[in-house]
């Protein structure tokens, strides 16, 4: 027996089912990554603890508040709060103190997220706003954090008046010597196995390339994320650096652009929607890292690079709207 008419749900069409709910897309996102953050606790120990233990639960605990206060249904179970928690962490420096961490989860949450009507109307990355204001407000305090023992002062030997250069990345380092004409020999190749494997100096999200890149291809392969943004971002930063005279792969492995490639500029709500769109945004992401590494004050920029992006993703998708159906050129 059918339903009577006044219990059956209408729309407009067109009625597109998706196979995979938003909670069971982000817990293969949490997935993906958790190889990733593991190794960064195996290889750092506390620290790491601390910064996830504190970027989670902060991102938690504001997205609990928000909605009681508003008085709107917890959104908990949907995944994505305890997604920007990592990620924001995956972002941290292990030595960022735990408040500065804190601060870091509810301004991602409130500031980068709720404000604009929570999950699925957020313009921005969250994660990345709480990023770009830690780092923004205080960059002096983490970098004057001691060192735990797992972290040393990379050096290399000066060709001036300067015994060594000593610099806390391996980026900071290449920006040294690429400002001195090469005078330092910084050997950017020998750098290759350390990144993927286990770089001590960084963020989380730096200890293994190899880990962030097995997890995006497991995504792609899934389907969860578009191969067009990483093989995009990831393809114009290898080809402009190599134009700009530095090692490609070098540059590709370093810093925030393989945990930015796959699991930051991949977010379904803050990037384009369109196939062709979806490409110019990973090239423009990578346009925009390159510059910054090269010419700008900080060899770090990947956070502010997808920002940015983000920023033009409507615009990049209304360049690259589709024909509509029926259309038909006028004379």
């Amino acid at each position: 027996m059918s339903e009577p008419l006044s219990k059956r749900i209408v729309g407009p069409a067109p009625h597109i089912h998706a196979k995979d709910s938003c909670s069971g897309i982000m817990l293969w996102v949490l997935g993906a990554l958790a190889p990733a953050a593991l190794w960064a606790v195996v290889s750092m120990g506390a620290p790491a603890i601390i910064t996830l233990v504190a970027c989670i639960a902060s991102a938690l605990a504001a997205e609990a508040a928000w909605n009681a206060i508003a008085r709107k249904p917890q959104t908990l179970m949907d995944g994505s709060a305890l997604l920007t928690g990592l990620l924001l962490a995956m972002c941290m420096p292990p030595r960022t103190p735990w408040w500065i961490s804190v601060a870091g989860g509810l301004v991602a949450i409130v500031l980068g997220k709720m404000v604009f009507g929570g999950l699925g109307w957020n313009l921005f990355n969250p994660a990345l706003v709480g990023r770009a204001f830690v780092t923004l407000s205080w960059a002096g305090v983490i970098s004057a954090q001691t060192n735990f023992g797992w972290f040393r002062a990379l050096s290399l030997p000066a060709a001036g008046e300067y015994d060594a250069i000593s610099g806390a990345t391996r980026l900071a380092l290449a920006a040294a010597d690429r400002a001195a004409s090469g005078a330092y020999g910084y050997d950017l190749a020998a750098q290759y196995q350390p990144l993927l494997f286990r770089n001590l100096e960084g963020s989380l999200g730096e200890v293994s390339a190899a880990l962030l890149i097995l997890g995006g291809l497991v995504l792609i392969a899934r389907g969860i994320i578009d191969w067009r943004i990483p093989v995009g971002y990831i393809g114009t930063m290898g080809l402009l650096s190599w134009a700009f005279g530095s090692d490609p792969i070098f540059n590709v492995l370093a810093g925030g652009v393989m945990l930015g490639a796959f699991f930051m500029a991949t977010d379904y709500v803050t990037s384009p929607m369109n196939k062709n769109a979806r490409l110019v945004f990973g090239v423009g992401c990578g346009v925009f890292n390159v510059v910054g590494r090269f010419f700008g004050s900080m060899p770090e920029v990947t956070t502010y690079a997808i920002l940015f992006m983000n920023g033009l993703a409507p615009l990049v998708d209304r360049l690259f709207r589709p024909r509509t159906f029926g259309w038909v050129k006028g004379e």
